[in-house]
């Protein structure tokens, strides 16, 4: 039983949809669209693209002419080539060359640490051959000391998070962007979702909106100063915060992407004199054109499915899941999504350490670990390194297994991603398209699994108003392919997926492990209670089809591997809560005592 269970009928799909993208890809080069040859093969050669993608083709001769622009794309299309190619041609061709001494030319803000790194690392390899174009990124988590010294010397194109970039414009002196050309929102929606909006309010009130004369130390090229500042905002979703964003930020802008309302030519010669009207991109009331009924784009080649499982044995279906997708193809990268923090460290303690075997006889010797993977975890709550080393070791690796909060669900460039598991359905149906983005990236095949409780189906209609259509996974036919050494049963005698002997079995085992050790037991109590808060914080249309109400908190206590009632793990949390008060107070009293004896 395989999780890509394509039919005749999607692949034919899948090859017309290759088809018609190869046709768009002939019509057009990176050199075709105005791109210095030098750049055109740093592109190729060290990042893979034998020719622009769609919205490259797009979005490159629209930046070229100077515009303020909007792009509305997919994820996985090669929106970050989209607005780096462009930027380094233009700072490539001045004459003389700019100077580290000249400061920052463009400015590219981005939500997350993992995006940052990413973004400088393709920035890097572009910029091979233009070794004066110097680029540098600043974000929390760094040494605010080290990132002042490289400012100081100049970085020629900076990526950066909103909060440390505000820190810096109003704290450091040296920091030097008299000479700013661009400014660039990568993954809009979500910076501004992050609670980031006052501070790119901020960041534009300090930087201004206007051109600025160039006051740089070095040859400041007249090209650079006499050319109006250019502003491009990019994002996968529109809505509300994005377009008022749109509104303080952008100047009569192009939109690209948004449903093919605006057609752009492929060529850089045609791409200048093209000329657009505001109202092609903003609605008569200057707003945004409304996207709670705008189809998603999402890959063609995406093969989506959803799985309906009760509550209680959701823990073990997705064990079983992931065991029967590494063992069908060992060399491949999964990522599984949770809701929370505490989620995502009981998870990967359970996966690095269960062991199991099929038996009923207990055989300490004949157990092995239940997943023979790698196992990595990324969330919020880690520290900077600990984070750095989880993405590069998740990015650079041929087979893992990631267990991930939405941290990774925006922009993330992970390579040969085979399948994107959601284990609890994103807050808002726009997220869905973030995290399914992860797979399926750059024409490649991908594949994607919702889990769903019996009571949370109404989420699927949700996403059909937006052109995203799941079908049914069938999870009884997996769960029979898993034998039982030493039993035999009627796959069919069992219509309840609780009662499988499978699930039976396993999940008795997964409780036993979870209870023998107190650490365990306490990364389960604290993953359940903060999974309750996270279920009960859905808003809008959500709130009314996650419900706790229509929940059996005990069957919820079983998803994570707990034999105790939630009443009694509640209970034994603030037992422990109260023990580290106490604990706290009376080392308190201790240290305050050792003083007055000094």
């Amino acid at each position: 039983m395989e999780l890509n269970l394509n039919n005749r009928k999607e692949q034919k799909t899948e090859n017309n949809n290759a088809q018609s993208n190869s046709e768009v890809f002939s019509t057009c080069s990176f050199a075709s669209l105005g791109l210095h040859p030098t750049l055109c093969d740093q592109l190729k050669e060290r990042l893979g693209f034998e020719a622009p993608t769609l919205v490259q083709a797009q979005a490159i001769p629209v930046i070229l002419s100077g515009r303020h622009v909007l792009v509305n794309a997919a994820t996985g299309t090669g929106k970050t080539v989209a607005y780096l190619a462009p930027v380094i041609h233009q700072l490539q061709k001045c004459d003389p060359r700019i100077q580290r001494s000249d400061g920052t030319f463009a400015l590219v803000l981005v939500p997350t640490h993992e995006l940052c790194m990413q973004v400088y690392e393709i920035l890097q390899k572009l910029l091979h051959r233009f070794h004066w174009i110097v680029p540098g990124y600043i974000m929390g988590g760094e040494s605010r000391s080290k990132e002042k010294a490289r400012l100081r010397k100049g970085i020629s194109i900076l990526v950066a998070t909103p909060g440390r970039l505000l820190d810096h414009l109003k704290n450091t002196s040296s920091f030097l962007y008299t000479n700013l050309r661009w400014i660039i929102f990568d993954e809009a929606d979500r910076i501004l979702e992050l609670g980031y909006g006052k501070e790119i309010e901020d960041i534009l009130n300090v930087l201004g909106s206007k051109q600025q004369k160039s006051v740089g130390k070095g040859n400041t090229t007249s090209q650079i100063s006499e050319i109006q500042r250019q502003n491009l905002l990019l994002s996968a979703t529109l809505n509300e915060k994005v377009n008022h964003l749109a509104k303080i930020s952008l100047d009569n802008p192009v939109m690209v992407g948004l449903d093919k309302k605006i057609e752009l030519q492929l060529t850089h010669q045609d791409a200048e004199p093209m000329e657009f009207n505001g109202n092609d991109i903003l609605g008569k009331d200057s707003n945004l054109l409304s996207s709670s009924t705008e189809e998603y784009k999402l890959p063609a080649q995406l093969l989506q499915r959803y799985i309906k499982v009760p509550c209680g044995s959701r823990l073990v279906v997705l064990l079983a899941i992931l065991k029967h997708l590494f063992e069908k193809e060992p060399a491949q990268k999964v990522v599984v999504f949770f809701s929370t923090c505490d989620a995502v460290d009981f998870h990967y303690s359970l996966v690095s350490g269960f062991q199991w075997h099929s038996h009923l006889q207990s055989d300490i010797e004949g157990k092995q670990l239940f997943l023979n993977c790698n196992t990595l975890r990324l969330h919020g709550n880690m520290n900077h390194e600990d984070r750095r080393t989880t993405f590069n070791a998740f990015k650079t690796g041929k087979t893992a297994l990631l267990l991930s909060t939405d941290v990774a669900a925006r922009g993330l460039d992970f390579p040969k991603v085979r399948c994107i598991i959601q284990y609890d359905p994103p807050g808002e149906a726009t997220e869905y398209v973030h995290r399914v983005g992860r797979t399926a990236r750059i024409g490649e095949k991908g594949n994607s699994l919702l889990f769903l409780q019996p009571v949370e189906t109404d989420y699927l209609p949700g996403l059909e108003k937006h052109g995203v259509t799941l079908t049914e996974y069938p999870l009884q036919k997996l769960l029979d392919s898993f034998p039982l050494f030493g039993t035999r049963y009627h796959p069919k005698n069992f219509v309840s997926v609780d009662t499988h002997p499978f699930v039976v079995s396993l999940q008795k085992a997964l409780e036993s492990f979870t209870s023998s050790e107190l650490k365990m037991k306490t990364m389960a109590q604290n993953a359940f209670c903060s999974w309750v808060r996270a279920y009960t914080a859905h808003r809008g249309e959500l709130k009314g089809i996650f419900m706790v109400k229509k929940l059996h908190l005990g069957h919820v206590a079983r998803s994570f591997a707990l034999k105790e009632q939630p009443s009694l793990v509640n209970k034994s949390l603030q037992k422990q809560t109260k023990k580290r008060m106490r604990d706290q107070k009376h080392n308190n009293v201790s240290k305050k005592r050792k003083v007055a004896k000094k």
